[in-house]
């Protein structure tokens, strides 16, 4: 189908004001200006009962990690201390190279809410400053430290999840692969929102979208650019989850992704590859939408449905 018409106006406002690419600025305006365009398109965030923020080590240094808490339920008899929640660590986008758990904060707070969880986002080591796999090895500390402190922050350590969108999806899903072969943490799902999968895709999709005006295969060269030191680097599974040579026995995955995205295709082919693997796995495209659309509930409506598409499957998936 075409271009949403919501997606559209969107695509119209930017073509109007002249919005630069991302990929033509530095990584230091491209971080500026992505985080200003992910606030305006995302409406009012959710208010969640407690925001914390901790300091938890990591394997090159302390790293940030903001905890969400939902409101208790009501049919619980005390405050969180009385129930351990399920606990989710959702990972942000930006292509490895921008973003902050500011860029993912409102969908941490409608997670928090509509899942009924405890929700962490940590600040991973970005490149080119910190190319592959630091990022991936900070994640998997940041997980390593909720399961193993789970306890005192009112976490059931067995109802664990992992998600994240766009560079924050291959994270999760690399991190599911670390979790498998090295001794936990146990995760229960993973939502991976239009993930990289591949540094060497060459899909239909990838080689169509070339719209500056949106997320294009340009802006995938780019960002793997920044993240790969070595483009050898990039066949590792860490990097390229599709290329493991097994994906049998990660946890149970919902995957999201966008007709009009580049990724599309190597997100719906690791889909596929996860069942063939034996895992189970719902996934759902979202028509006439573009990448990022999942961060945008301001402005699109899609956003919504898929984030509350979110919410159900690791709801279900925590319960």
């Amino acid at each position: 189908m075409p271009l949403h018409p919501q997606a559209q106006a969107l695509r119209e406002r930017r073509a109007q004001a002249d919005t630069p690419p991302l990929y033509t600025l530095t990584p230091a305006q491209a971080r500026a200006a992505d985080l200003a365009d992910i606030r305006a398109a995302a409406g009012t965030p959710e208010p969640v009962a407690a925001v914390e923020e901790h300091q938890i080590p990591g394997p090159g240094g302390d790293l940030a990690l903001r905890l969400y808490r939902p409101a208790p339920p009501a049919d619980a008899p005390g405050g969180p201390a009385d129930r351990a929640l399920p606990g989710l660590l959702y990972l942000f986008g930006g292509g490895w190279t921008l973003g902050s758990p500011d860029t993912s904060d409102a969908i941490c707070r409608r997670l928090t809410n509509a899942v009924g969880c405890v929700t962490a986002s940590v600040g991973y080591r970005l490149a080119p400053e910190h190319p592959f796999p630091a990022a991936v090895h900070d994640c998997h500390a940041a997980a390593r430290w909720l399961a193993a402190h789970a306890g005192r922050l009112g976490i059931d350590p067995d109802r664990l999840a992992v998600g994240g969108d766009s560079a924050g999806g291959n994270l999760a899903a690399a991190l599911t692969l670390l979790a498998r072969d090295e001794g936990g943490p146990a995760l229960r799902h993973q939502l991976l929102v239009y993930p990289n999968t591949d540094h060497r895709a060459d899909t239909g999709s990838l080689r169509e979208h070339d719209d500056p005006l949106l997320f294009n295969r340009r802006s995938v060269a780019w960002y793997w650019g920044h993240y790969l030191a070595d483009p050898a680097d990039g066949d590792h599974p860490h990097a390229s989850p599709l290329r493991a040579p097994s994906l049998a026995g990660l946890p149970p995955a919902t995957v999201i992704t966008a007709e009009y995205d580049p990724l599309r295709d190597e997100g719906e082919r690791y889909a596929e590859a996860l069942r063939a693997a034996g895992v189970p796995v719902g996934a759902r495209r979202y028509a006439g939408m573009p990448h990022g659309f999942f961060a945008m509930t301001g402005v699109l409506d899609a956003a919504t449905e898929a984030q509350r598409y979110a919410a159900e499957r690791l709801r279900e998936a925590l319960r």
